[in-house]
């Protein structure tokens, strides 16, 4: 029987330690991960995915608790619980993190995915309308963002914080004033934080997610004209599928991307490209 010769064997043995190596920088092992707007779709995937990497999921839901996917994750094997804090008060991010750290006494990385939409003429866009979308979709993300650095930086430790952009982050958008500015701020709160807290040890990126079939794009698919016009931008041809987005939030949360801040991934199909 034909042996393979001491430096192939060498060679096998030192790909294999590599990819070892390599996959174990995706891995999340006693870290405690806190997901906002997890009660489903991307927020949910994300939560899964953070789970099967090894981190404990502290999930929220707005309205209530994301009981569903703690559910599931625990099924799964992993580590969950659930909490609920309405982000459109003022006070919510602050009641949410209190609850996380109480429950798991820290947390390591913070994934800020809550959102809220709300459609409507510039012209006929109210002022609380407009106020709910910018204190979900952005104060919500920078009150747990200076909450979960605070944390970090008051324990030495390293940390991720990755929140939800948009590619209105980069474009104006229909009918939507304000869901276009609050990701517009993401994406400009995201670098400032990262500028501050890069030497800390601390990596803050966006994820720019196109197209996805969830529930805020329902009425678009759901209108056979706009679905239409997107889908003739997107490159790839169709919506993204909410599991299509982990494996980039996987790298962001990471030790993976550990030289990695300040930015805003796009994951859209191309449409960014075209």
């Amino acid at each position: 029987m034909f042996a393979p010769p001491p430096c192939a064997r060498y060679i096998g043995r030192t790909m294999q330690n590599t990819m070892h190596s390599v996959l174990d920088l995706f891995r999340l092992d006693n870290k405690i991960a806190l997901v906002t707007g997890a009660t489903a779709g991307l927020g949910a995937a994300v939560a899964t995915a953070l789970s099967q990497a090894g981190a404990t999921v502290a999930v929220h839901g707005n309205r209530h608790p994301a009981d569903e996917t703690a559910a599931a994750i625990n099924a799964a094997g992993g580590t969950s619980a659930a909490f609920q804090a309405d982000l459109s008060d003022t006070i919510g991010a602050e009641t949410l993190f209190k609850q996380v750290k109480e429950k798991f006494g820290r947390v390591d990385i913070l994934f800020n995915n809550a959102g809220t939409i709300i459609r409507n003429e510039a012209v006929d866009f109210t002022l609380e309308a407009w106020q709910e979308v910018i204190q979900v979709n952005l104060t919500s993300v920078f009150q747990l963002s200076q909450l979960a650095g605070r944390d970090m930086i008051s324990r030495n430790a390293p940390g991720k914080i990755v929140s939800i952009a948009s590619l209105l982050s980069f474009q104006g958008g229909i009918r939507v004033p304000a869901y276009a500015a609050s990701k517009g701020g993401v994406a400009q709160l995201t670098k400032a934080l990262a500028n501050e807290w890069a030497s800390k040890g601390i990596q803050v990126n966006a994820l720019a997610p196109g197209y996805f079939e969830t529930a805020n794009t329902a009425p678009l698919r759901a209108d056979e004209t706009r679905s239409r016009q997107i889908l003739e931008r997107i490159p790839a041809g169709r919506w993204g599928q909410p599991e299509e987005l982990v494996g980039a939030a996987l790298f962001l949360c990471s030790p993976a991307s550990d030289y990695v801040t300040g930015t805003v991934l796009t994951v859209d199909g191309g449409w960014m490209g075209r």
